[in-house]
């Protein structure tokens, strides 16, 4: 029998990105002569990508945002936050124990973000959490991304795993409703980056801390 996979979202779910998300982003607006964004702005913009963040600031300011100038800040920003990295980014209290259970337990462990591949995995890997995840996919990777269902399925395929025996861990709306589409539980935790209450957005189960997901945890999922 195939071994079962949980796969987490990255930004507000394994990884707290939020002070490096705003200062990249700001590096890169600023230039454009665009009110920098505070955190209490962040909920709102994350969850899409790079590219959405500041196309949601531009509008957010009322904006204008060509093309070409989309493309000049999406390099500012990409090449801001790369070289920055890990900044002050953390993984969340109690992750890195929750994810040796699941290990020791056979669990395999994936990413799925839209956080585009590149800064994906060079976070991971200067956090030292690369080498944990059998597969890494961004919004970039394939065609589609969250919340379309392929994202999600095509992830665990590449980690060995069988959507029959996956969970999607995540903090926000794209999580749930790309767990809802490829008909996969979902785990939710309410300390990342959802402008709404994370129990309104119909996961299966929330926890509030990392010691809280088990093996046991995910196990009754799979039945459910």
């Amino acid at each position: 029998m195939s071994s079962p996979i949980v796969v987490f979202d990255l930004d507000g779910t394994l990884v707290d990105t939020a002070p490096d998300l705003v200062a990249s982003l700001n590096h890169a607006v600023t230039q454009a002569g665009v009110e920098p964004v505070t955190y209490g702005d962040l909920t709102h913009l994350v969850g899409h990508g790079a590219r959405a963040m500041i196309e949601r600031t531009f509008a957010m300011r009322q904006k204008p945002l060509a093309e070409d100038m989309l493309e000049w800040q999406l390099k500012e920003f990409v090449d801001f936050y790369h070289g920055s990295m890990p900044g002050d980014s953390l993984p969340y209290p109690g992750l890195v124990d929750a994810l040796d259970r699941l290990s020791g337990a056979g669990f395999k462990l994936a990413v799925c973000t839209n956080k585009p591949e590149k800064l994906a995995t060079r976070l991971l890997e200067r956090l030292g959490l690369i080498e944990r995840f059998a597969a890494i996919s961004g919004g970039d990777t394939f065609e589609v991304r969250k919340p379309d269902a392929a994202h999600l399925l095509r992830t665990v395929s590449n980690a060995g795993g069988l959507a029959t025996r996956a969970v999607m861990v995540g903090d926000s709306l794209n999580d749930f409703l790309v767990a809802r589409n490829a008909q996969v539980p979902s785990i939710a935790v309410p300390f990342g980056y959802s402008d709404v209450p994370v129990e309104s957005l119909d996961p299966t189960v929330v926890i509030s801390h990392f010691d809280e997901l088990t093996p046991d945890l995910v196990s009754g999922l799979f039945s459910k």
